[in-house]
């Protein structure tokens, strides 16, 4: 007589778990990682100059609020509890499943999502002193109508020379007071922390360009960096609300479209798309103006590094978004 198995076999129950991984509500124990207090080490992206002296650890701050457009879904302690109670009801039907975890204490088990560093208040190494202070300095100032913010990509505007946006930037930009706060190899999380610790307070810009979490993808997934990135326009939400923000997609980079970093980033421009609301954020992606056919980079608009623009791309992207910015700024 063919004997019933009331529960499934250790292959069923392994995929059954892959796949509830997988989806992000839960994941194994094997993978997890439990939110840090601090960790040691550069950026995300690894550091590009202005960091604090000698690399200070990064001592990992507290979360920031999220829009729901963007949060990933995450189980209450009452779900885990009820996913764990279930694989311990299979694991006893088991006889290998129940030696294994035996074996290895902990090895089947479902945990909660790790702790999304992107999306928390961290001072990052290339945040220096000097440049965070200065930034300080300027919005008590005040006088500051537009607000450029992100990373090198945004920063570079201010270099001179056919490497730079300088020349670009002043043609385009020149008669505007604005400020441009960007650093290079900041990420989202470093960005969160200088505008809660003084570069945003002080002024009330009419506009904000936007455009950060490229050096995420280092050690983040594309919804962990949309996270960020939803988290950066919330602040900026909170601290001028009378502003209206011009959210661009990431950038392209790498030699061609199945670049490991370009699909992470393509992956985080989908869910951040859905924080344009035509009232207050504007999405807006220039991504397909720097490529060819192929998804290559049109010749003489970005460095050899597949990341970073020089005057030509800085001029694509000026034009691009120049009309925008005017008409936000009314």
């Amino acid at each position: 007589m063919k004997t019933v198995r009331p529960f499934p076999s250790l292959r069923s129950l392994t995929r059954v778990l892959c796949t509830l991984a997988l989806a992000g509500a839960v994941v194994l124990s094997a993978t997890a990682q439990p939110p840090p207090a601090a960790q040691p080490g550069q950026p995300p992206g690894g550091a590009r100059g202005g960091g604090r002296g000698a690399f200070a650890p990064i001592v990992i701050g507290p979360a920031a609020p999220v829009p729901a457009a963007v949060a990933i879904p995450r189980p209450t302690d009452a779900e885990i509890a009820q996913a764990n109670d279930a694989v311990n009801k299979l694991l006893a039907s088991d006889r290998a499943a129940k030696a294994l975890q035996a074996k290895f204490p902990g090895l089947i088990a479902v945990t909660p999502p790790r702790f999304n560093v992107a999306a928390s208040y961290t001072r990052s190494n290339v945040r220096s002193d000097q440049r965070h202070d200065a930034f300080v300095a300027q919005a008590k100032q005040g006088g500051i109508d537009v607000l450029f913010h992100g990373d090198s990509i945004t920063d570079w505007w201010q270099q001179a020379g056919p490497q730079g946006g300088k020349e670009v930037f002043e043609k385009y930009f020149g008669g505007l007071k604005l400020a441009n706060f960007a650093i290079a190899g900041d990420t989202t999380q470093g960005l969160l922390w200088g505008l809660k610790n003084g570069e945003g307070e002080g002024f009330s810009p009419k506009a904000v360009m936007l455009m950060i979490g490229t050096n995420n993808t280092g050690s983040s997934t594309g919804p962990e960096i949309a996270e960020g990135v939803g988290a950066v326009v919330q602040e900026l939400r909170t601290r001028f609300p009378a502003a209206k923000i011009l959210l661009l997609a990431i950038f392209p980079r790498g030699a061609g479209p199945t670049d490991a970093n370009r699909l992470k980033n393509d992956e985080a421009n989908k869910i951040i798309a859905k924080l344009h609301d035509n009232k207050n954020v504007f999405f807006l992606d220039i991504g397909s103006k720097f490529l060819d056919d192929k998804g290559a980079f049109q010749p003489g608009l970005f460095r050899g590094d597949n990341l970073h623009p020089v005057a030509a791309g800085y001029e694509v992207w000026a034009e691009a978004v120049k009309d925008k910015l005017a008409e936000l700024m009314k």
